[in-house]
């Protein structure tokens, strides 16, 4: 890939994602170029739900604690990521992060393919 095409691919890149001090190899380029394409018809509005439960040792003895792990790929290119967890003792908690950086993406696309 040329100097030219690496530069027009990461400004298309850069109209979605936030690429500021990501260094792309030619490879990712291409596969971040295509995840921004695709993203209408293969991912906008995917939702996918994991839950766990574990068991878990506080200073006041064994707890357990079931976590939800919801992925959602928003309206605009990238995913939300929402953690909330309840413990049998009466705890519990949520928390929230978005990916919507080159690097982050292509992290989840290595974990998810």
């Amino acid at each position: 890939m040329d100097r030219d095409e690496k530069r027009r691919l990461r400004e298309h890149i850069g109209e979605y994602l936030d690429v500021s001090g990501a260094r792309l190899t030619d490879d990712e380029a291409v596969i971040l170029s295509q995840f921004i394409d695709e993203y209408d018809e293969k991912y906008r509005g995917r939702v996918n739900t994991r839950t766990t439960s574990r068991d878990a040792w506080s200073s006041d003895g064994k707890y357990t604690r079931q976590e939800t792990f919801t992925e959602t790929h928003t309206d605009e290119v990238g995913i939300r990521n929402d953690y909330e967890y309840q413990d049998d003792d009466g705890q519990s908690g949520t928390s929230t992060s978005q990916v919507r950086d080159a690097r982050g993406i292509l992290n989840w696309l290595k974990a998810n393919s």
